[in-house]
Formats: structure tokens, C-alpha cells, sequence
């Protein structure tokens, strides 16, 4: 029955589309409100394609950044030029719109599972798992699913695979992308880790001003670039290259080494 039409997950679209709307109607304030989100490249948005879309990003909390991008995507198919006001624009969602992210990562609550069912493709980290350092070969069923979110619309990664600044990106990505042969559009973040916690699920402070900028897609020759090219294409784009470590000021540097001690200190207690 069409009442009951899935996608290529098997989850059901209507039961998605009101996960996605309740989502959004709990959620939209923290963006509007209490924190201003500024956003850029609008108008990018709206002439892509249906689908093959790989959207790749800098990371900052677990579940705000990709939250953020559900609203600013559908508000930008909507009509609305960077801004997220009138939530109208959740009524009809994309529904073929997923995001990458780590399988532990969505399995730990009813909560995560619930945000799986608005659009996660659960993938196992071939590096870190339950907070230990690993080294796994990569499942083929992941990137398979990755593949199979490509062809149905767009996907988001976060490359990095950690929500601490100016890690390498995974290689796995550029592979994705020789793959699947996406259109590539960076997006860069700013102002999350600032405005919540790092899971994305509390308010630590407001009265921040978060960005949120989508540019241009990339240009990749899908062929004849290298891997390590395509990553490197990818860290400037996304501004995570360690070139950019020059220009970011003093006191935002020693703020983030202090927040990684504070975790460094939480796990060992």
C-alpha cells in the first residue's frame, strides 16, 4: 500500500516524515532563539540534484550539526534564503536525505534510535569503538549502504569521524567519492561546540552566534585524482587542512585543549 511505502532501508516514509517533523517542532528553537544560527549558500541547495548529493562537513557535536542541516536543507527547498523561519517547511520533508554515522553511536538509547529512523546510515568505525582504539578492516556492507543512500538521494558525512577540530580526515571518504562519483558540496560549521554539549542534546550556553555555510560543489576529476589529493581537496574545503590552525586565535585554541582535558579526565574517572 502506498499508506505504507518505504525506502531503501525499509523504513516506513510516513512514520519518517512525523519523526521529522516532531524532531523539527522540538528542536527549531534552539537554532532560532536561544542561539542565532547565520547561514550561507541557500540558493546552493535548491539547484542540486535529486540525488548522488555527498554533503561533507567539519563536526562539532553529536546531534546539532546534522539536526541543523535537516532544517536548513528543507527551509532552503522551501524558498527560504538563508534563514530557517516559518516551520512550514517541515510539513513535506526530503525524505531521501540521510546522514553518516557510528553504529554504537546509535544503538545507546531510545532516543539515538529514534534519530537513526530520520535518516542514519550506521556504519562501524574501523578506528575507535566503545572508547578504545581499534583496528578493523572495513565492512563492505557499510559503504554498500552508502552507496544504496546515494542512488536513492543525499547523504551527509563528517569525515573526521571525531568531533575534535583538525583530525586527519578518513580515507575511506575519498573512496566513497571515486566510487559513487557524487556531487561533492562542503559545508562548514561553526559555533556548536560553544552553544551545547558534545552529545548536541543540552543547551550549555546561549546568546551564540552559530554558522552554518554551504559552498560550492567540488570539482574532482573521479578518474585521474588520487586519494590523497581528493583528502586534501576536502580539508581545505571543509577548512579542517592544518594550515588553517595559523588563523584561528589564541584563546579558541587553549579552549579546546582545556575541553579535551576535561573529557581526557572524565573517561579516566
Amino acid at each position: 500500500m502506498k499508506l505504507f511505502k518505504r525506502n531503501p532501508f525499509g523504513h516506513i516514509l510516513l512514520l519518517k516524515k512525523w519523526v521529522i517533523r516532531i524532531l523539527g517542532v522540538m528542536t527549531h528553537q534552539r537554532y532560532k532563539r536561544f542561539n542565532k544560527l547565520e547561514i550561507e549558500g541557500s540558493e546552493i541547495i535548491r539547484n542540486l540534484p535529486e540525488n548522488n548529493v555527498l554533503f561533507v562537513s567539519n563536526h562539532q557535536t553529536y546531534f546539532a550539526d546534522v539536526v541543523a542541516m535537516f532544517h536548513v536543507f528543507n527551509a532552503s527547498l522551501k524558498g527560504r534564503d538563508d534563514s530557517i523561519r516559518n516551520l512550514g517547511y517541515l510539513w513535506q520533508p526530503k525524505l531521501n536525505f540521510y546522514y553518516i554515522a557510528a553504529a554504537e553511536t546509535m544503538k545507546k538509547s531510545f532516543f539515538t534510535k529514534i534519530m537513526a529512523y530520520a535518516g542514519s546510515i550506521s556504519v562501524e568505525r574501523t578506528w575507535r569503538s566503545e572508547g578504545k582504539d581499534v583496528n578493523r578492516k572495513v565492512k563492505f556492507s557499510d559503504i554498500s549502504n552508502i552507496g544504496k543512500a546515494l542512488d536513492d538521494g543525499w547523504v551527509i558525512t563528517f569525515p573526521q569521524g571525531t568531533t575534535t577540530p583538525w583530525k586527519p580526515l578518513r580515507k575511506g571518504t575519498a573512496h566513497i567519492i571515486k566510487k559513487y562519483k557524487p556531487v561533492v558540496v562542503p559545508v562548514v560549521i561553526d559555533g556548536f561546540r560553544r552553544s551545547f554539549d558534545k552529545k548536541g542534546l543540552r543547551i550549555k550556553k546561549k546568546g551564540i552566534l552559530q554558522s552554518m555555510v554551504i559552498k560550492e560543489p567540488l570539482e574532482i576529476d573521479y578518474e585521474e585524482e588520487s586519494f590523497d589529493a581528493i583528502i586534501e581537496k576536502l580539508e581545505y574545503a571543509i577548512e579542517q587542512h592544518p594550515s588553517f590552525l595559523k588563523v584561528i586565535p589564541k584563546e579558541e585554541l587553549l579552549a579546546y585543549e582545556e575541553e579535551n582535558q576535561a573529557r581526557r579526565y572524565s573517561a579516566k574517572n
